[in-house]
């Protein structure tokens, strides 16, 4: 679809509302981590660039339609000059006379910063009511928070349609890599789905199966599919009661002409605990006392191999029990082989999911994959295929 972008409006001596996820962890009234903070400073600045004048809008943590003093925004602020290196004035509410009055009060290259969205019951609900109140503070609307683009809230969609609107810098970049990924990719394209469960991810499968040419599953979700092939597992999680569904997919996958990968052998511990005992056996050796903990030595180089041969990766959940030694080894080496193929420019890397990221940075991947998306709930929807209300307002 098509969105404008900050370059398709004119923003000298508008008042721009931006959007933005700053929802930063905290401890003790301060910022613990700032790189949701950080990674707006290149729509801010383009803006100010442009002749605009800035004014914040964002959630911060689930008030629940309620004042808690807590959850202000305010308590942000600090970091928030910190990064931008410009001072900020603080509105103590997002919509009417405190707000307009911060925006007032705001000069030359000041930053303005309303209270949380969320203390109001109507944000959550698109109430038309409250988006008019925002809209009424503005010139243009700006949004930069993919992370809450698949929430039809009145600042990340009712808004959107009162104003002319457009993508900020992070949002535009999230779009057009997913875009390569799944919209127009260059193929062959190759998904790799982890996680725990089949019943999480059933419409990420589906819609991936009709998308992609390789699917390969990893995690506690590929014993759910090789039980449904008849494979005993042992102790291993896995989710007998989706059998059935799992041996659809099978088949849907198989309609479409896409090749799913599953372990061809498997790394066995008797319990789940850093350093536990284990061993690698083949995929329907598992022993009845054991549980399946990672992916083997053959499964990985099978995966290289799907790699290599690919043009583009999406990349969702991890494909073994990654945050314990040594059961880490298989999501560790087939993150860092894609980070190789994407560093040589061979491969088009694409991954998402707070699982994920977590995984790749472990690894030491992160930093060489084409596009990380900190995004988890908004790039899960998106891989499953639906519409994003906060995206398709920009349209």
């Amino acid at each position: 679809m098509a969105w404008k972008t900050l370059d398709d409006i004119d923003l000298n001596g508008k008042t721009v509302l931006v959007r933005v996820d700053i929802n930063v962890p905290m401890e003790n009234g301060v910022v613990t981590d700032a790189t949701r903070i950080e990674k707006i400073v290149p729509t801010v600045k383009d803006i100010q660039g442009k002749g605009g004048k800035v004014v914040l809008l964002a959630h911060f943590d689930r008030p629940k339609g309620k004042v808690v003093p807590e959850m202000s925004l305010g308590h942000v602020k600090t970091a928030l000059e910190a990064a931008l290196g410009r001072k900020v004035v603080f509105g103590s509410d997002c919509i009417g006379a405190p707000a307009q009055a911060a925006i007032d009060a705001a000069t030359g290259s000041d930053v303005v910063l309303l209270e949380n969205t969320r203390f109001h019951a109507g944000e959550e609900k698109n109430d038309p009511a409250l988006a008019q109140g925002m809209a009424a503070l503005g010139d243009v609307y700006v949004n930069d928070a993919f992370s809450a683009a698949h929430r039809a809230h009145a600042s990340t969609a009712g808004l959107a349609h009162l104003l002319p609107a457009a993508a900020g810098r992070l949002m535009e970049a999230e779009l057009r890599a997913l875009e390569a990924a799944l919209g127009a990719p260059q193929r062959p394209v190759v998904a790799v789905v982890g996680g725990a469960k089949v019943s999480t991810k059933l419409d990420l499968l589906g819609n991936l199966v009709s998308k992609v040419d390789h699917l390969v599953i990893g995690g506690g979700m590929a014993n759910t599919f090789l039980v449904a092939q008849g494979v005993e597992v042992g102790k291993s999680l896995a989710e007998r009661d989706m059998a059935e569904t799992a041996r659809e997919i099978l088949g849907k996958a198989q309609a479409a002409g896409c090749t799913i990968h599953l372990p061809v052998d498997v790394v066995v511990a008797r319990e789940f605990k850093a350093g536990a005992a284990n061993e690698t056996v083949a995929t329907g050796a598992c022993p009845a006392d054991a549980m399946i903990l990672d992916a083997g030595p053959q499964t990985v180089a099978a995966i290289r191999a799907v790699f290599a041969g690919a043009k583009t990766l999406i990349w969702n959940g991890p494909l073994g029990a990654f945050e314990i030694e040594p059961f880490d080894a298989a999501t560790n080496a087939a993150a860092r082989a894609a980070a190789e193929l994407t560093r040589a420019g061979q491969l088009i890397s694409v991954a998402g999911g707070g699982d994920t990221v977590a995984a790749l940075n472990k690894a030491g991947a992160a930093g060489d994959f084409s596009f990380i998306s900190t995004a988890g709930g908004a790039f899960l929807e998106w891989m499953e295929g639906k519409d994003l209300p906060g995206v398709t307002a920009l349209g």
